[in-house]
């Protein structure tokens, strides 16, 4: 719905509905007609109706239902469209649905009964995609995120972003793979992009890139859901498994991460009294379960990491020779410029920070990284604890100004000020 002006804004509650049914009724439109570019525009057309017609005339009593029913309208003009330049409007008339006074009946929730939003994954991530675009295009058909959001996770212009998903919806449509769930070495082989996908939908709910809010609950609660989902298919797949520890061990302590006001509340900072004990047990034993069989992936490692913090009393009791031995693991398998990022906290906890900053030298060439918010505000905090206050605080308003989630603006803002009058 990117750049299409709305009567009215809509209400945080149709909004939401509108993110979490969207890739529902995507994924039996395009099971229907076999054609995800043309699904795809179809049910982005429904949206807009909806975020224009709801807010005015209320939530319908079948959402799901409603939707499919305009997609599938879209659809048909469509080709009624392209059978009247042909002469062949015989190939539509099966197809001819209601008018807007259509109220969606039964049939229409069962087409959309079936949970397809992993088939959907699948099938975004397809081997003719390069691993940018299939994240790209799943982010945006399944995440719910505008191409602004996408551009600003992958530090691209929009309009680049928005050329690379048009290319992506085009390469599947040009393959002729009919929209199912991949099964056996194609299932395998798309499992990667797939496990990334559902990690990055889960970060952006969990730390919101831009906005006023730190979080997004409604991305990170269908992440978990979809890795759910994907355990029980690949029961067998530790990866899975991994990731929806690290998910489950992470969300855990989202409660303690913003104050009463909304801002943000630094890990040594939190009532861990307010961290989620049910999720923090799941998650721990599902990796305790996944760890047993000795296959060891990125995602189990990052959950390991997730636990250590989880079963420390206090930020002071935090098992840091641990965590960072833990990312040395981690760097082994995995090039990654946020590993690196990550591990200079661990190792400043157990070296100090002026060992830190010099492993911080070594992404200063990395175009990867170039430019990210998060390093500047590394750098800011590994030179507060050096006593450099002077650099601290450059660093931490460089990292402000570079940042489009407001939240961290405010804290990282806020942070340099402090130091600044040497509080």
């Amino acid at each position: 719905m990117t750049g299409h002006t709305l009567a009215r804004p809509l209400t945080s509650e149709v909004e939401h509905l509108l993110r979490a049914t969207a890739p529902q009724v995507l994924a039996a439109v395009a099971r229907r007609y076999a054609d995800f570019a043309t699904a795809e525009d179809a049910v982005q057309e429904a949206l807009i109706a909806a975020a224009e017609r709801w807010p005015i005339e209320g939530i319908p009593a079948n959402p799901r239902g409603w939707l499919y029913h305009v997609a599938l309208r879209r659809i048909t003009d469509h080709l009624r469209s392209e059978a009247a330049r042909r002469r062949r409007e015989d190939v539509v008339a099966s197809e001819v649905v209601a008018e807007w006074a259509f109220v969606p009946g039964p049939e229409a929730e069962l087409a959309i009964e079936q949970d397809d939003s992993l088939a959907l994954i699948f099938m975004c991530c397809h081997p003719a995609l390069t691993a940018p675009s299939a994240i790209a295009l799943t982010l945006r058909a399944v995440g719910g995120l505008t191409t602004g959001e996408i551009a600003r996770a992958f530090l691209v212009p929009e309009a680049t972003m928005a050329q690379r998903i048009s290319r992506a919806k085009q390469s599947i449509k040009a393959s002729g793979v009919p929209f199912r769930m991949p099964e056996g070495a194609e299932r395998q082989e798309r499992l990667s992009a797939v496990l990334h996908v559902l990690y990055l939908i889960f970060n952006e709910g969990y730390a919101t890139s831009a906005g006023g809010d730190l979080h997004r609950t409604d991305l990170s609660n269908e992440a978990i859901r979809l890795a759910r989902m994907l355990r029980e298919l690949l029961p067998d797949e530790p990866e899975a498994a991994g990731l929806l520890a690290l998910m489950l061990l992470t969300d855990a302590r989202r409660a303690a991460r913003v104050d009463s006001t909304g801002g943000i509340v630094p890990l040594d900072d939190q009532d861990r009294t307010l961290w989620d004990r049910r999720l923090i047990a799941e998650g721990t034993a599902l990796l305790t379960q996944t760890l047993s069989r000795g296959l060891l992936g990125p995602y189990q490692i990052q959950a390991a990491i997730a636990a250590v913090h989880d079963e420390a009393a206090s930020f002071a009791d935090t098992d840091w020779a641990q965590i960072h031995a833990l990312y040395e693991t981690l760097r082994g398998i995995s090039d990654n410029p946020m590993i690196v990022l990550n591990q200079a906290v661990a190792t400043a906890m157990v070296h100090g920070p002026t060992a830190a900053l010099e492993q911080l030298q070594a992404l200063d060439g990395d175009p990867r990284i170039a430019g990210h918010y998060r390093i500047e505000a590394v750098r800011g905090h590994l030179f507060e604890m050096a006593g450099d206050h002077e650099r601290a605080v450059l660093h931490l308003r460089a990292a402000a100004e570079r940042t489009a989630s407001i939240p961290e603006r405010n804290y990282l803002t806020a942070k340099a000020a402090r130091i600044a009058c040497g509080q």
